[in-house]
């Protein structure tokens, strides 16, 4: 069996020795980035590798990009070989955000052609009050090569965001929190506000009380009454850079709505061209 979405601490556990899984931890901060290996290298789940946002899953940010343009191909198919992750791997990450951060890479290897990831539920902290074991020690992964197979037609470009906006056959969803997009605060991005059009529903709200992932149902429910009687490739997931937009995709695949696709340069590229649209409020 293979997990494409969610997978339990459980399961987890009972395969922390299997040679097929690979465990990946994605603790990331934006103020500080830093913070995550750090913490890394205080405990993690054992014979977890580490993934750095700003690193290993992003390349170089340019005066027309994002804060976290899409890896070189190349490159990141060489780290992901490097962390012993091929074809065969059943790959699993997780974060001390609720999957915040390690839906960026559950997405990405989505989007390099591979399907066996999935996000722990509950991730690190659940790990944690489970009483599950944790190491400091760093195992060094056997090598093995990952071919990659793009899916594009996971992601569109800001140029075809506005087309399809402008012909009104998309929903596009910001996963930011409601003051962001509203534009009260702006505490990342050089300007406040949002696309013109676009809806909120942050990230979080994908979450039940314990942090974990809310049902299939819940979800499918939410979903659908953002998407009408449009079917769920309509749908356009954005963010702040790409990042928690992630988490957005994830939830409507663990409601069986696959499709929706990824503005992957979200606001912080948006802004970067003064000809485009900006709104503020509701």
């Amino acid at each position: 069996m293979s997990f494409t979405t969610l997978v339990s601490t459980s399961d987890l556990a009972a395969h922390l020795d299997d040679p097929d899984w690979v465990v990946i931890d994605c603790r990331f901060t934006l103020t500080d980035p830093g913070a995550g290996l750090r913490s890394f290298q205080e405990g993690h789940i054992p014979g977890a590798r580490y993934a750095n946002l700003n690193d290993d899953l992003s390349s170089p940010v340019t005066e027309t990009t994002g804060r976290h343009p899409l890896p070189d191909v190349e490159a990141l198919a060489a780290k992901l070989g490097q962390w012993g992750i091929d074809g065969s791997k059943q790959v699993v990450v997780y974060d001390d955000t609720f999957g915040a951060m390690a839906g960026r890479l559950w997405w990405l290897l989505k989007w390099m052609g591979h399907d066996k990831v999935a996000l722990l539920d509950g991730v690190y902290p659940k790990w944690l009050r489970e009483n599950r074991p944790v190491s400091a020690v760093q195992h060094a992964a056997r090598p093995v090569t990952f071919v990659p197979s793009l899916r594009d037609q996971m992601l569109v470009s800001a140029d075809q965001l506005q087309e399809q906006l402008a012909q009104g056959n998309c929903v596009l969803i910001d996963a930011r929190s409601e003051e962001r997009f509203t534009g009260e605060i702006e505490p990342l991005d050089k300007v406040a506000g949002h696309v013109p059009g676009a809806v909120n529903r942050p990230y979080d709200d994908n979450l039940d009380f314990s942090g974990e992932l809310m049902t299939g149902d819940e979800l499918r429910e939410e979903f659908e009454e953002l998407l009408g009687e449009r079917p769920s490739g309509c749908i356009i997931h954005m963010c702040g850079s790409g990042v928690t937009a992630c988490h957005n995709i994830l939830a409507m695949e663990a409601a069986g709505l696959m499709g929706s696709r990824l503005y992957v340069g979200s606001w912080s590229e948006w802004i970067t061209d003064s000809s485009r649209a900006i709104a503020t409020g509701d």
